[in-house]
């Protein structure tokens, strides 16, 4: 019998509180709620001891129904291409000119959240066409 298990989508990040902030941007996120007996995250962060203020921030769906995302600092700053990347589907069920047009418009919101416009691939007769992109820190994302 198979067990229902829930996903969360971790990206290790220098600055963890601009990439979740970001993300809430692009996704409709918000901060989690702060921990117990604290007002709110930034009480939290400046009650931790020096060196472990900051390391982390989370994003989640306001329904509860979507994946939550955690921005954990690393000290490496990112190398090669994202091995998992996540696909904002904005574009879904629309075709040509229309999904262009949807396309463009997130691309230009995102772009002036701070994010960066790659290639955009025409569709292809199999797939629809879609943005490449890459967020505040440069990990890719496809919007499509």
């Amino acid at each position: 019998m198979a067990s229902i298990k829930q996903v969360q989508i971790t990206f290790d990040c220098a600055n963890p509180e601009r990439v979740a902030r970001f993300w809430r941007a692009v996704l409709g996120y918000i901060a989690p709620p702060a921990p117990e007996g604290y007002a709110g995250w930034d009480e939290f962060d400046r009650a931790q001891p020096p060196g472990h203020q900051g390391p982390a921030f989370a994003a989640i769906n306001p329904t509860g129904t979507e994946p939550r995302l955690f921005f954990q600092r690393v000290p490496e700053g990112k190398v090669v291409k994202n091995r998992v990347h996540l696909d904002v589907r904005v574009g879904t069920g629309l075709v040509g000119e229309e999904r262009l047009a949807v396309l463009e418009a997130e691309c230009a919101r995102l772009v002036a959240l701070g994010a960066v416009r790659g290639q955009l691939l025409l569709a292809d007769g199999e797939n629809e066409s879609c943005q490449l992109m890459q967020d505040v820190e440069g990990n890719e994302f496809c919007l499509d």
